[in-house]
């Protein structure tokens, strides 16, 4: 056929919306959505027609296509994905997964009206951050709390509210970026402090503070370097010597923790990471931290620290600005709550059940993946070996944890191909290729997943 017939081949609209399969998907999708598949299935192929990349095509080739953008169009853009690539706090990937119960907390809010700012006991207003406030207190040990939309929120708010049109002093060494390009001095130029470095990258002492201490000294800042480690020749300035300066001269000593670490993880084997708890007990007057990396709970900036210093930071307008969703607020309740038993954390907190759990227990997953692999799918090669998984998140950069991964190889397809055959998938697979072999770590992904991993393959296959 030439292109003239080609295109007078091409089904007019009213003719495709009395076919079977438009009718059932105005019955489950909204008009809209499938008109515009509808239109643009048809400007598909007469596109390909008009550029000779097809010379002949049915009705069904149409309504084939048709069907696949409905499908896409319909289903959200937010959308789960599996992750296989062994990196706990996996930025793009939405970092900490909740637990069952904060989903739970997340669903009683969402389906209906909430006491968010309800007093149920005195019948009058309340603050949203009563909700959170008893338990962070409990757990942390802080005088008082509050709750924020991130850490970089709450590190400009603190800023703002203690050191505006003052100085904070700040180790050289703790200039971080903290990720996507925003780095700790542009925060504080926003907050309306003034910056102030001392000591080298390397090494700060304890007299960089004292001689750069003045009467428009507003705070002493401590950043946690949770992303990053300096080895080597090099030294800071213990916090329990900050606190005695920041007590000597009147000036409130401010951390920004970053991971927001409540669980000694050096208890478990792994390298010391400083806790909420352990700074809060050395005398810092405010602690900031993060609620979706390291605490395993929804992106959040979380506040802790002296009263006097939180009642301030509550009284600043940009709160409202900043303020936590009631979504976000049951999620981090929820979560909060399990770290008033650290086993029950541990075991029940995704992100630090991923972290903790035993290599063995993924080996025998990896097994049994494999095995369900081989008995599916045709043409696949699989090894099992030993590897190691990360933390992420801009958390603990030098931890490397023991895991086992699964390598597929095929003769028909290369990595690369394979690679985008999943994340491509209609629930993408997210894994990392390594000299020519796809790896999936068990370490990332759960047993309800492997059904859907082994589709994938079998799709890929056939």
């Amino acid at each position: 056929m030439n292109k003239k017939e080609l295109l007078r081949k091409l089904p007019k609209m009213d003719e495709l919306l009395k076919e079977e399969i438009v009718i059932d998907s105005l019955k489950a999708v909204m008009r809209p959505i499938v008109i515009e598949a509808l239109r643009e299935a048809l400007d598909e192929f007469r596109n390909r027609i008009l550029n000779d990349n097809i010379i002949e095509f049915r009705a069904n080739d149409i309504l084939e296509h048709f069907s696949q953008l409905v499908e896409q169009k319909n289903s959200p853009n937010l959308k789960k994905v599996i992750n296989g690539t062994g990196v706990i706090l996996h930025t793009n990937l939405g970092r900490a997964l909740l637990s069952e119960e904060s989903v739970k907390y997340i669903v009683n809010c969402a389906n209906s009206y909430s006491n968010l700012e309800y007093d149920l006991k005195n019948g009058e207003r309340g603050s949203r951050y009563s909700h959170v406030e008893e338990l962070l207190k409990k757990i942390t040990g802080a005088e008082a709390a509050m709750v924020v939309n991130n850490n970089a929120a709450a590190v400009m708010l603190v800023l703002n509210t203690l050191c505006s049109n003052k100085e904070a002093i700040v180790s050289r060494g703790q200039l971080v970026e903290i990720g996507g390009s925003f780095r700790v001095p542009e925060v504080m130029k926003f907050s309306n402090a003034t910056l102030v470095e001392v000591g080298t990258t390397n090494r700060t002492h304890l007299y960089d503070y004292e001689n750069s201490v003045n009467e428009n000294t507003g705070i002493l800042l401590k950043v946690h370097t949770s992303n990053f480690k300096i080895m080597g020749f090099t030294e800071e300035v213990p916090i329990e010597d900050l606190v005695n300066l920041g007590k000597e001269k009147s000036i409130p000593v401010v951390e920004d923790i970053g991971s927001g670490v409540l669980v000694d993880f050096s208890k478990y084997g792994f390298s010391y990471e400083p806790t909420v708890q352990e700074s809060i007990k050395k005398g810092i007057g405010v602690v900031t931290f993060s609620g979706d990396k390291m605490l395993g709970g929804p992106q959040a900036g979380i506040i802790v620290g002296k009263k006097i210093y939180i009642d301030k930071i509550k009284s600043n307008q940009l709160t409202r600005a900043l303020r936590i969703d009631k979504l976000t607020l049951a999620a981090l309740e929820g979560t909060l709550k399990y770290y008033l038993d650290e086993a029950k954390a541990v075991k029940d907190i995704p992100t630090l059940n991923m972290i903790l759990s035993s290599k063995e227990v993924h080996k025998k997953r990896a097994q049994r993946l494999k095995n369900r692999i081989l008995k599916a799918v045709k043409g696949i090669d699989i090894s099992l070996d030993s590897d190691y998984s990360m933390v992420g998140g801009g958390s603990m950069p030098t931890e490397k944890i023991p895991t086992y991964i699964l390598k597929i190889k095929s003769k028909s397809y290369t990595a690369k191909h394979i690679e985008t055959f999943l994340r491509n998938s209609r629930n993408p697979i997210i894994v990392r290729i390594f000299e020519d072999n796809v790896i999936i770590d068990l370490r990332t992904i759960f047993d309800k997943d492997f059904d859907i991993i082994i589709e994938a393959l079998k799709k890929l296959m056939q």
